[in-house]
């Protein structure tokens, strides 16, 4: 008998996506073929945001709606409070509103409470509005884990004049975290030949030459028709590639970078995507002085360039982490090494002090290789920052 493959099961879109300016005020009849009293998880400042424009939607379709904040984080405190909010609203509904943490918590009680979701992105700094994933973090903020969702969100909004209420700044964070996926992808899924991961790598590529061509004009000219390209590109394309590709090509050393630094409180300040955007570096780095990578040497100079160009952070100081010890750095890398971490998808193993050399040594020139590790990592164990 021929050899039977696993089961592969993807989620790779949301059942329905509307994207333009005013988009909420014209969603309310897809909005209540789902629910009819929907529960609305947010940020505080989001759900204030949100709050006038969904009342003469709400109002025309004879919506009982009640809104619940998240807080802070993901958290397994705040999940088991909105869960009781959803029993006491006696939602049949989630619309999760805000930011990536903000949707993720919205998208997870769906899932627990078995409801269908709405996601309405308030900032572009994610794809989270269209994965079926939610991270989970502690009540200080750090990096649990993260739990794959049943499907992606029933309806996912994208409303431009929304996200354009939001700092420039998450945009700018928005492109880190999806310029990633080319960086993590094509490394762990670029020689598969199985034709999903190839789609997804190539579109990896695809939105990467995009956030180089058209980034630096979105900034300049917030609303305008690049503006447009580059939040599309980091809420919807970034999301596409997650789902065709799946957890094997989702996330590699730049998310596992970003979630050993969230175990650091001094990094809470930074966003998701700009920690990930250092992540990038950082990789690269690994690629470059554990394999004497020179193709890993010049796209780090480019992407060097490129982050000085629209204001994407280089360097642990860029992050605020100018102070960190050499103790509390050496934490952050183990738990980015941790067993389960998505480090490992790297083809070459790699140690909490090899990843601890890469991470303070993100703006070396390209003529740094193998042979220098091994003084970066004495200057660690001196404890001296080397960057």
């Amino acid at each position: 008998m021929p050899k039977l493959n696993p089961i592969v099961s993807l989620s790779i879109a949301p059942a329905q996506v509307v994207r333009g300016f005013n988009a909420i005020e014209q969603v309310g009849d897809l909005i209540a073929r789902l629910g009819s009293r929907p529960l609305l998880i947010g940020g505080d400042r989001s759900l204030d945001v949100v709050k006038s424009r969904f009342k003469s939607v709400f109002k025309s379709h004879s919506l009982s709606a009640e809104k619940a904040s998240y807080g802070k984080d993901c958290s397994e405190k705040t999940l088991a409070n909105l869960k009781a909010a959803v029993a006491d609203h006696q939602a049949d509904l989630i619309i999760g509103v805000g930011g990536g943490k903000a949707l993720d918590t919205a998208k997870l009680v769906a899932y627990q409470c078995n409801l269908p979701i709405v996601t309405i992105p308030t900032s572009a700094a994610t794809c989270a509005a269209w994965t079926a994933l939610s991270n989970v973090y502690s009540d200080q903020h750090a990096f649990l884990y993260d739990v794959a969702l049943a499907r992606c969100p029933d309806l996912l909004v994208l409303d431009y004049d929304l996200v354009a209420t939001a700092p420039q700044r998450t945009l700018v964070a928005g492109i880190g975290d999806a310029i990633a996926k080319w960086y993590e992808a094509s490394v762990s899924s670029g020689h598969s030949d199985k034709t999903l991961l190839i789609a997804a790598v190539q579109q990896a590529r695809v939105l990467r030459d995009i956030l180089f061509q058209k980034s630096q004009a979105a900034l300049l000219n917030p609303l305008g028709s690049d503006w447009q390209e580059v939040v599309d590109a980091s809420v919807l394309m970034a999301g596409v590639i997650g789902g065709i590709g799946g957890a094997q090509c989702r996330t590699v050393a730049a998310h596992a970078v970003h979630n050993g630094l969230t175990h650091l409180l001094e990094s809470h300040h930074a966003l998701h995507g700009e920690k990930v955007a250092f992540g990038i570096l950082v990789q690269l780095r690994l690629e470059e002085m554990l394999q004497g990578n020179v193709l890993a040497a010049t796209s780090r100079q480019q992407l060097l360039k490129f982050y000085d160009e629209i204001g994407l952070p280089k360097t642990l100081a860029d992050l605020g982490l100018a102070e960190v010890t050499i103790a509390q750095l050496h934490q952050a890398a183990e738990v980015a090494c941790s067993e389960n971490s998505d480090i490992h998808r790297l083809p070459f193993s790699v140690a909490p002090s090899q990843l601890m050399a890469a991470m303070v040594s993100t703006t070396a020139p390209d003529s740094t290789m193998r042979t220098e590790i091994e003084e970066i990592q004495r200057s660690c164990d001196r404890g001296e920052i080397v960057q």
